[in-house]
């Protein structure tokens, strides 16, 4: 990588981390300004929004004919894709039954999380988005995606696994 490239690289990392801690800010906003909220329940909210945006963002690039790929892995592509772009570890499996999967094995949210002793919101919020784009996508394309969630660092597990799949 050349010197301007690694720059840019470097940028674009703090800045990720800026915006990470803009959510921890606005959280703790919400937490001192809204006493009658109850800040979990926003944030969810909030994840919940972000979820529908981002699957509006999905769709646009999406193949409509499923002829290149399945809908449960061009969903699962696609979050492997924007995860890896705000610096997360995650990978795209697939089973043999064709249930797309995405792991996750590290990832700043989930860092940021454990270490303000938050960790009570990490997954509720990373399902509140999965469940979300799932949703937006069903309704978008009058599909029946299904996701879940097999496993999740929170819950002490080495990495967090969701399975998307069609039912039939």
């Amino acid at each position: 990588m050349e010197k301007n490239e690694q720059s840019v690289q470097k940028s674009f990392e703090v800045l990720c981390q800026i915006t990470r801690a803009q959510h921890f800010a606005w959280r703790e906003a919400v937490a001192s300004c809204c006493s009658e909220s109850i800040p979990q329940d926003v944030v969810i909210e909030m994840w919940r929004i972000t979820g529908q945006q981002t699957a509006q963002s999905y769709l646009k690039h999406m193949d409509k004919t499923s002829a290149s790929a399945s809908l449960p892995e061009q969903v699962a592509r696609s979050i492997v894709w924007s995860s890896r772009s705000m610096g997360e570890d995650a990978a795209f499996e697939e089973d043999k039954d064709g249930v797309a999967m995405v792991r996750h094995s590290g990832c700043p949210w989930y860092d940021w999380h454990q270490r303000l002793g938050l960790l009570s919101e990490d997954q509720p919020g990373c399902d509140a988005w999965f469940g979300a784009i799932v949703e937006e996508i069903n309704q978008a394309r009058g599909s029946q995606l299904k996701f879940e969630t097999v496993s999740s660092l929170p819950e002490g597990d080495s990495s967090c696994l969701r399975r998307f799949w069609v039912a039939q």
